[in-house]
This record gives structure tokens, C-alpha cells and sequence, in this order.
């Protein structure tokens, strides 16, 4: 073998040795890369990572506030977690604040927020690494909220102990002015120490038969909409263009819906008015089912799933907490497709989606984004984010949100809503009565806005009374909780 040769065979596993090290350094120069910048966020949220979770009660978590009170802040401990998190009025903003814990992780704003009230987020990274090099203590943003404090109490109190939720919006805005979902639960516990006293009561929450810590307004087992759903019907046959407030329908006392043997009245068990044909508009003040069901037929379901889709049902929203999705159904046979027109079978609302379709119609039918968060708040007082208005879509005309508007006022004039009248204040509103099925409480609603000047506010409410009370029963318990909460807000 020649010198050359030899020289060559030499260099071979030189060359391989390089080769490898070279793959390793790349791949370890990779992997450190995926896991610094592309999963450090999911690394960091893994309920798994207790470096992180514990690293969070070493902070001072900054605190959430509603009209400049704290109701969720982090206060010195004497144990080696060093913060401890109180909530001064936790049952009132127990499904607003949610909580932080250990060991059952967080809920709500705590949960949503987690990254700011613990000062991680990246836009506060250069704040932390200030703290660091003029060794301060390490600390989180403060998270100001959209909530009206007076409209929160309003709907606390009126629905009292009542299993139901409250939604209020500023329809200009989208801003959340009251979120309340009933039963509610103290959040203190949930910020013990003590993992297992942590785990006990959340045990005890979650075995509790009317789910406690589900926030009714935009999460759990939805509800059925019964007649407030027909403030998408209305706006649905307005905006095909082939009706109008003032076209007619048959007026039976009953309607046996075609292929079925099922029979559709009207809540008064009456015709809906004296004429042999009723108004499209008189059907929707008086709250009519069979006009209704007609509408849906002709309509077809096509044209209320895409307005149901233009008001936002099929989407989920974070408002920061997640919104499920409203749904229409799909694959609608005819009788089906009918009791769909007044907000039966399985059509499936959150209260926060009938909020948001009504405050559509009272903004000229334009939809905001909801939205929880005024502002967020250094330590220093500097302002990180201050969210803006979004604007979701125009789900009507402006011309059609008006008849809508219109019919609701009347509707609480002289129709099925009058307990939401307010003295000196533009109210419109609709009332519903949904069936849930054989041997279960109905779920009774209401949805409306009150404009007085400048000031708007738009409305849901829904109750599920234990038992089925005899009479008009959502004008009388249901109503009165939305006229409680618009009257907060516009005196507020």
C-alpha cells in the first residue's frame, strides 16, 4: 500500500468520527432550539411541570380588579410558598376570577391570565429581566376587567339562589359587564397550601349534582332557547328578503307537523290572536310557536343555519376564557326543522351567544367581540396591553336590526315581556320558555338591551327552576333579572 493509499484509508474514520459529531451537535443544537423556543409555552403550561407550578406561588401574582377593587391578589405567606392568594368576594366573581391551586390547576382569569399575572408573558419579558439585574422580587401584572361591579350584584342578587346564569355586554364595545352562572362556589379554599385539603373540596364541587364550578354563561351543558331564539328567526326571514313584519300566516290553535304524529300549540293554547292569519311581527310580540314553525318550513333550514352561522353559532371565542360553540343542527328532516323555529329539538345556545346575538340587533347589526379585559398593568403601573374593540361581523342590515328592534320594544310594551319595562329608558326584549324533555324543569329566558343616551347594555338570562311553576313564568322570574342588571348598568 502506497503512502497516499495509507493516508487515504486513514482519513476514512476521521472523517466518519467528524461526520457524526457534527449529526449530534446539530441534533442536539435542534432539540435544544424545539425546546427553548417552539415548546417552551406547552412545556411551561403542562400540569406535569411542578417546577412551574410552584415556581408561580414563589411570585407575587398580580392582582385582578373590577372598578379599581382587587378581587383575586396574592398576599405574604409564612411557608415556603411565600405568596398566598386570596379572593375578598370570591363567590360573586368565583366564575369570573377562577382560581390558581395545587394540584387542580386553575380556572378562569387566573387560568387565562395565567402568563401576565405571573409576569411570564413575552411582552413583559424585558420588565423581568430589569427585576432581575436590580434585584427586585419578581412579580406579575395586575389584570383590570370590563365588569361592572353594580350590573355583577344586580344579577347576583335578582337571580339569588336560583341555578341559572346572566350575561350583560355594551353592544358598542363588546365589553363583558356581568358574568354570573349560579350555584357558585368560594375560590379560597382552592388557594390553600395543602394539596390535599386542595383536592378535598375540589372532590366535593365536582360530585355536587348541579355542577358548581361549570360557569353556565359559556361552558357546560348547554340549553335549549325555546322562543328567544326567535329573534334569529325574525332577523332570518327579514334578511331573506321574502318577508317582511307584516306577512301572514295561518293562525290554527294546533299543528300537526307533517310525517310525525307530534302537535305543535302555541303557550297560550290558543290561535296567537283572533284573525283566521297573524302577523309575522304579532307572532314574535306574542310569542307564538306555530307561526313559527310555519316561517322555519318555508325559511328552510339552509337559511337558518346560515344566519345562526352569521351570529357566530359553530364558533368557539376566547374572550380571554373559552366560549363553546352554539350549534344549530344539521341533516333537519321537516317536523324537526319546524320545531327548530322556536328554538326546540336540538338546537343548543350558550347564554353568552343569546347576549351577543342581541346586542347585534341593538348595535345597528353589528357584532362585537366579547371581551373580559380592559387592561393589563405593570408593576409599575405601565400599561402592557389594552385590548381594542373587535368587530366579529354584520350577521343583519342595519335596516333589519332596526324592525328587530322595533318588535322588541313592542314586545315589551304589550307583549310577553312587559316586566323588563324601566321608566325613562328604551327597553327591548323577548321572553322563552324551552322544553327539556319529559320530567325536567323548562329552561325560562330572557333577552333584551336598555339604552338611556349614550349608554347601552344587552342581556341574557336563563333560569332552571326545579319544578315547572304555572303561568308566564319567564315574564315573571326571568325578566325581572335582565331589567335588575340593565337598570345597574345605565344607573351605574
Amino acid at each position: 500500500m502506497t503512502d497516499a493509499s495509507r493516508e487515504q484509508s486513514m482519513r476514512r474514520p476521521i472523517r466518519r468520527v467528524s461526520t457524526l459529531l457534527l449529526i449530534m451537535f446539530v441534533g442536539l443544537f435542534g432539540s435544544s432550539t424545539m425546546i427553548q423556543a417552539v415548546q417552551a409555552d406547552a412545556l411551561q403550561a403542562d400540569p406535569r411541570n411542578t417546577r412551574t407550578l410552584y415556581d408561580s406561588f414563589a411570585v407575587e401574582r398580580g392582582s385582578i380588579v373590577v372598578d379599581g377593587v382587587q378581587v383575586a391578589l396574592s398576599t405574604p405567606s409564612n411557608d415556603e410558598f411565600e405568596w398566598q392568594r386570596e379572593y375578598p368576594m370570591g363567590p360573586l366573581y368565583a366564575h369570573v376570577t377562577g382560581y390558581n391551586s395545587l394540584g387542580q390547576g386553575s380556572r378562569g382569569i387566573e387560568d387565562a391570565m395565567n402568563e401576565e399575572l405571573t409576569g411570564t408573558a413575552n411582552s413583559q419579558f424585558f420588565d423581568q429581566v430589569l427585576a432581575t439585574l436590580t434585584g427586585e422580587s419578581p412579580a406579575g401584572s395586575s389584570v383590570e376587567l370590563t365588569i361592572d361591579a353594580q350590573a355583577q350584584q344586580a344579577a347576583a342578587d335578582a337571580l339569588g339562589d336560583r341555578v341559572g346564569a346572566v350575561v350583560a355586554l355594551d353592544p358598542d364595545t363588546g365589553d363583558v359587564l356581568a358574568m354570573y352562572s349560579s350555584p357558585t362556589y368560594d375560590p379560597n379554599p382552592f388557594a390553600s397550601h395543602s394539596t390535599a385539603a386542595v383536592t378535598e373540596v375540589y372532590d366535593r364541587l365536582l360530585a355536587d349534582p348541579q355542577d358548581p364550578l361549570h360557569n353556565r354563561t359559556i361552558e357546560g351543558d348547554q340549553f335549549t332557547p325555546g322562543s328567544v331564539f326567535k329573534v334569529l328567526m325574525l332577523s332570518a326571514a327579514l334578511e331573506s328578503g321574502q318577508f317582511t313584519l307584516d306577512s301572514e300566516f295561518e293562525n290554527p290553535a294546533e299543528l300537526q307537523l307533517p310525517q310525525s304524529t307530534h302537535v305543535v300549540r302555541n303557550a297560550s293554547r290558543e290561535t296567537c290572536g283572533p284573525g283566521e292569519t297573524v302577523t309575522l311581527e304579532t307572532a314574535f310580540i306574542l310569542s307564538c310557536n306555530i307561526p313559527f314553525a310555519q316561517l322555519a318550513q318555508q325559511l328552510g333550514a339552509d337559511a337558518i343555519a346560515q344566519q345562526a352561522a352569521a351570529f357566530g353559532y359553530g364558533q368557539t371565542l376566547d374572550i380571554p376564557l373559552r366560549v363553546q360553540a352554539s350549534s344549530y343542527p344539521s341533516d333537519l328532516n321537516e317536523p324537526n326543522l319546524m320545531l327548530t323555529g322556536f328554538g326546540q329539538h336540538d338546537v343548543r345556545v350558550t347564554p353568552m351567544q343569546i347576549a351577543m346575538t342581541t346586542a347585534a340587533i341593538a348595535n345597528d347589526g353589528t357584532m362585537m367581540q366579547p371581551n373580559m379585559v380592559d387592561r393589563v398593568l405593570a408593576p409599575n403601573l405601565d400599561v402592557i396591553s389594552e385590548p381594542e374593540p373587535t368587530i366579529l361581523g354584520n350577521p343583519v342590515s342595519a335596516e333589519v336590526a332596526a324592525q328587530v328592534r322595533a318588535s322588541m320594544e313592542l314586545g315589551v310594551q304589550e307583549g310577553l315581556a312587559t316586566n323588563a319595562q324601566i321608566d325613562g329608558v328604551t327597553v327591548g326584549g323577548k321572553t322563552g320558555t324551552a322544553e327539556r324533555g319529559e320530567g325536567r324543569s323548562f329552561n325560562l329566558w330572557f333577552t333584551g338591551y336598555g339604552e338611556l343616551d349614550d349608554q347601552s347594555v344587552a342581556v341574557a338570562v336563563v333560569v332552571v327552576p326545579d319544578e315547572n311553576i304555572v303561568g308566564d313564568t319567564s315574564n315573571v322570574i326571568a325578566a325581572p333579572i335582565g331589567r335588575a342588571v340593565i337598570e345597574a348598568v345605565l344607573n351605574s
